[in-house]
């Protein structure tokens, strides 16, 4: 018998989601992040690049700008107002004390109870390769968790202000190949797809699609191959750490 899919924990209130690119989270998240702030949670985005080598026929230095305003403007739709950039190299971010000192300022910062990112393995599960930046940022999330509330690891933050957080419960890797929670995509379906359909310019290079049909099959395929192992409810599933 299939292993179903446990309920995704629901008492906390901040969130902060983690992830490399303007796009990582519309293709996988946005439909739980979306009921999440309609029930009054309060979810922070940080994108460690602005994408801007994402698009072959656009210059990094064009690019850039505009991936940021699509970024925003898909966040707006799940009812996220708080969207950070933390500047690294799109195409080539390190994983290493960098990225965690800046991931962990941010969790002092904003003092979240659920950190989510994307999936930090080699593949995404079989021969299919992940990304660099993937690996780096979904791995130096994970390391973050606990950095934030060790006042030793960059001790320079106290010194700025941004206190320890040890208050992270769980991180949520989504994109994983071997999921252990799910949340209900029914709620906030309609707006996932508005969210991921407002990366238009770069979904127009990816496909010779409609970009609204191309969002809303290819969200529509990813949420209801959750559902065998969700009650037949089509679900966003994450691979849960708790800490």
């Amino acid at each position: 018998m299939t292993q179903q899919l446990e309920a995704m924990p629901t008492d906390w209130r901040r969130a902060l989601a983690v992830v490399a690119h303007p796009d990582d989270l519309e293709y996988g998240c946005a439909a739980a992040v979306a009921g999440w702030t309609d029930e009054g949670r309060e979810v922070t985005y940080l994108l460690a690049s602005r994408g801007e080598a994402g698009i072959d026929t656009i210059a990094p230095e064009e690019c850039a700008p505009l991936r940021e305003r699509e970024q925003r403007a898909s966040a707006a739709a799940v009812g996220v107002a708080a969207v950070e950039f933390l500047g690294h190299r799109d195409g080539v971010i390190e994983y290493g004390t960098a990225l965690r000192r800046d991931i962990t300022a941010a969790v002092r910062r904003h003092r979240p109870e659920l950190l989510i990112t994307l999936n930090h393995r080699d593949t995404w599960g079989g021969v299919a390769w992940n990304t660099p930046d993937h690996q780096a940022v979904g791995r130096a999330t994970l390391d973050a968790a606990g950095d934030a509330g060790n006042r030793w690891i960059f001790p320079e933050l106290g010194e700025q202000g941004l206190e320890p957080w040890d208050g992270v419960r769980w991180v949520a890797v989504a994109g994983t190949d071997a999921p252990t929670h799910a949340v209900d995509a029914t709620p906030g379906f309609e707006r996932s797809v508005q969210s991921l359909l407002a990366h238009r310019t770069y979904i127009e290079v990816l496909t010779d699609q409609d970009p609204e049909a191309y969002c809303r099959t290819f969200l529509r395929g990813t949420t209801e191959a959750a559902a065998e192992r969700f009650g037949g409810r089509p679900a966003v599933a994450f691979e849960v750490f708790a800490r």
